[in-house]
């Protein structure tokens, strides 16, 4: 055939389609210097840290190249992955029914102690006197503060945590000496911690008097001596002995004439009617104590520290030896610390003192609200404990909203994150510990996990 031929015989056919092969849309992957060049991510960079931003994006980058981010999208869905802050740890709702849970960083700080972090944040005079421009007392406001809350002290000091308070106590007073304490109070703090492990590790030497169950005055008397640094009253917070039992009060130690150091664990400054059993700092100090030391992130419902109240001179001591520099606390807590013993009410002390017929009405309105969404979910009553190692047997009377089990596992994984506990097959949100601000959230969070993907019951009490 001619080539005219050819092409008119073609003419009356449809041309043959171009096939053009395939190409891996992945080798179109931006580069991370172009996607980090993206105006959103510059921002994000500014406020977050560029190795942060890059980390996110290669993440992201990661994910395109296995197939599960389209090419086109990865700047979008690095943006989206950004964290809020530049700090990994996450809020968390605590709807556990522990007002104190060690492992969400115990106290939640107020709403004063949280401004006062904030403007101390930047240069402040924690240690400086404007009036004259010398040196001056560190944190002077939050000790004055301390005194004028435990009007029994002559001194306070305030050191990184209640374990640290007794450390410096007894490396000062009884370093090379005899500390005497009752079998019965060689309690273990948590984590594996020992008290008579860390009083050891300043050198003291422990003079066990007593049996686990009964220690009078006069074992304490008989084991007195001139290399007595101090007797050592404790209170067992996470747990009790019952029955045929007895224990010399701080006032027949103090009779003793040796220091008495009554460690009191929970930062109770005043007593509570809520908490009649519970050591406070003020009562310790009333019936002889020397010093008293305590955590100040628990029932005091502040930030991470330990305090040390009680004699002039003895809290001088502590506070010139050489370890309490070690042991020293920074601004943010001492803003932390101030706002809380000046301030309004803590959230400690609000989910303390909470009504429980408010608590009902409250778990009442969510899980009314939720079954309105079509959401498994009743008020049922619970009882809360206060946690951190205080006042172990109380319980408070509480509510919560009861929903299956399987939303445990999301509620986790929400913004913000919701920790409940599992009983009986039941996931529950007890609401004392939620400030009642926080209820939208919370039942914002169960919406959500609601048409999360299906998560398997947790068998057991989540904590």
């Amino acid at each position: 055939m001619h080539e005219m031929d050819r092409d008119h015989a073609s003419a009356g056919r449809a041309p043959a389609a171009h096939t053009v092969p395939d190409v891996d849309e992945r080798r179109r992957l931006p580069r991370t210097d172009v996607l980090l060049a993206d105006p959103r991510l510059v921002a994000a960079a500014e406020r977050l840290g560029r190795g942060l931003v890059k980390d996110v994006v290669t993440g992201v980058q990661a994910r395109a190249r296995a197939g599960e981010v389209p090419v086109g999208e990865v700047a979008d869905h690095a943006v989206a992955a950004l964290p809020a802050t530049a700090c990994a740890l996450r809020p968390v709702i605590n709807a556990t029914g522990v007002l104190l849970h060690t492992n969400l960083g115990r106290a939640a700080l107020s709403a004063a102690a949280r401004e006062a972090v904030l403007a101390a944040s930047g240069t402040t005079d924690v240690e400086l006197d404007l009036a004259t421009g010398a040196r001056s007392r560190r944190g002077r406001s939050a000790l004055d503060a301390l005194l004028r809350a435990v009007p029994a002290a002559g001194a306070a000091h305030v050191v990184n945590n209640g374990a640290a308070a007794l450390v410096l106590a007894a490396t000062a007073l009884a370093q090379g000496r005899e500390i005497i304490v009752s079998r019965g109070e060689m309690v273990e703090i948590g984590d594996g911690f020992r008290l008579p492990d860390l009083l050891a590790s300043t050198g003291a030497r422990l003079r066990e008097v007593g049996t686990t169950n009964r220690t009078t005055r006069a074992d304490y008397a008989a084991a007195v001596g001139p290399d007595t640094g101090f007797v050592l009253k404790v209170h067992p917070s996470n747990f009790r002995v019952t029955g045929f039992t007895r224990e010399a009060s701080v006032a027949e130690l103090a009779a003793l004439g040796v220091p008495v150091v009554a460690d009191i664990g929970s930062g109770l400054l005043a007593p509570d009617p809520v908490l009649p059993g519970e050591p406070d700092a003020a009562s310790r100090l009333r019936a002889g104590a020397s010093l008293v030391t305590a955590s100040g992130d628990k029932l005091l419902g502040g930030p991470q520290c330990g305090l040390v109240l009680g004699d002039t001179e003895l809290v001088r001591r502590l506070a010139r030896h050489p370890l309490a520099r070690a042991v020293r606390v920074d601004k943010l807590t001492l803003a932390a610390l101030e706002a809380t013993v000046r301030g309004p009410d803590t959230p400690t002390r609000t989910a303390l003192h909470a009504d429980p017929a408010r608590l009902r009405q409250r778990a009442e309105r969510l899980a009314a609200e939720l079954r309105a969404d079509g959401i498994d979910s009743r008020a049922v009553g619970t009882d809360a404990v206060v946690g951190g190692g205080g006042a172990p047997g109380v319980t408070l009377p509480s509510a919560a909203v009861s929903l299956p089990a399987r939303y445990a596992a999301p509620l986790r994984g929400a913004d913000p994150a919701v920790l409940a506990r599992v009983e009986e097959g039941r996931c529950l949100l007890d609401v004392r510990a939620v400030p009642e601000d926080a209820d939208a959230a919370l039942a914002a969070a169960v919406r959500r996990a609601a048409v999360a993907r299906e998560a398997p019951d947790v068998p057991g009490r989540g904590a």
